[in-house]
């Protein structure tokens, strides 16, 4: 797996992932709405670490040398 993230959507994800998993998260009247912003935040989280998207390989997107 070749990382395609550069250092500052690693970055940019770590603090996405930080504020929805932290006591700052929005908080809805809708539970699945509250669900899917906990999975976000997780997958943002591992992406960080990862330096990889799925997403991005997808799309064939690579942003690994900004």
């Amino acid at each position: 797996m070749k990382q395609n993230l550069g250092i500052v959507d690693r970055i940019l994800r770590f603090a996405l992932a930080f504020w929805w998993l932290g006591p700052w998260v929005p908080n809805y009247n809708i539970e699945w709405v509250n669900w899917l912003i906990f999975v976000i935040g997780w997958i943002a989280l591992a992406e960080s670490f990862i330096g990889w998207c799925w997403l991005h390989n997808f799309l064939g997107i690579d942003h690994k040398s900004q």
